[in-house]
């Protein structure tokens, strides 16, 4: 299942790229830490690496570890405004649990 880009995620995505040419795309994972033990890490990707799954959505690409890929798979990315926050929110279907402040995620291959 690909990583998706909700529309307003993807405009703010295109912005960053518009900003950075020299960037390849959105590099998406996750890394260990938190309470939970995931947290979804987002940034410019600014070289394809080994291993990487691209997905490519109206002209972004999306770069995956192959770490990463089994635990973001079919994770939809918006991108919410709040008052005066804005941030990146990750709908992921492989989450099983999440720690309180919503920070770190746990899958059913960690309970096991």
């Amino acid at each position: 299942m690909p990583v998706t880009l909700a529309p307003a995620a993807l405009a703010r995505v295109q912005t960053f790229l518009a900003e950075t040419p020299t960037a390849l795309g959105l590099r998406f994972g996750v890394t260990r830490t938190g309470c939970s033990g995931w947290q979804h890490t987002a940034d410019l990707a600014r070289e394809e690496r080994a291993g990487d799954t691209v997905f490519e959505q109206d002209g972004v690409r999306i770069y995956v570890d192959p770490i990463s890929l089994p635990l973001v798979e079919g994770t939809r990315i918006d991108f919410l405004k709040q008052g005066l926050g804005e941030m990146f929110v990750f709908q992921n279907p492989n989450a099983t649990a999440e720690c309180g402040c919503g920070e770190s995620f746990t899958t059913q291959a960690d309970a096991a």
